[in-house]
């Protein structure tokens, strides 16, 4: 063996704590960059060329361009992420609420029979109910009685 061999024992356990602290940051200061370009592009108050002019910072300089837009923009940031998520969630619920009308005719009393006997159609014409199973509810459907 004419090059050296390095064993475990030779790797000392605070330069491995050490290496774990700089993978730690060399990862972290990745989330900060693609956080910074993904808050850059979904900003609606940037112009186009503003947005190009922070990218361009970011690319080429980067550590100087990601610290400075935190300093300049940072507290924006996070009140766009949370307004953001806010509408995300208001969109959700509305979507749910919208679901759950559609699904279970007595919410709200917006399904109407004709919309029922339709829903029955389409199952049956899937195979998912047989024909004597439609048929008894339609009847509950055209009577009026549910479930």
């Amino acid at each position: 063996m004419s090059g050296d061999t390095y064993l475990a024992y030779d790797y000392p356990l605070l330069s491995a704590f050490w290496t774990m602290l700089v993978f730690f940051l060399w990862i972290m200061w990745f989330v900060l960059l693609f956080r910074v370009v993904v808050d850059v592009l979904r900003d609606d108050h940037l112009s186009g060329w503003a947005k190009a002019g922070w990218l361009a910072f970011c690319v080429f300089l980067p550590f100087l361009g990601v610290f400075v837009y935190v300093i300049a923009r940072g507290k924006d940031m996070g009140r766009r992420e949370a307004s953001q998520a806010r509408e995300q969630q208001k969109a959700f619920d509305s979507y749910i609420r919208e679901t759950a009308k559609g699904s279970d005719g007595s919410s709200g009393g917006s399904s109407s029979g004709v919309d029922e006997l339709a829903r029955l159609s389409e199952i049956r014409a899937r195979g998912d109910i047989t024909d004597e199973e439609f048929a008894k509810a339609k009847q509950m459907v055209l009577s009026g009685s549910r479930r």
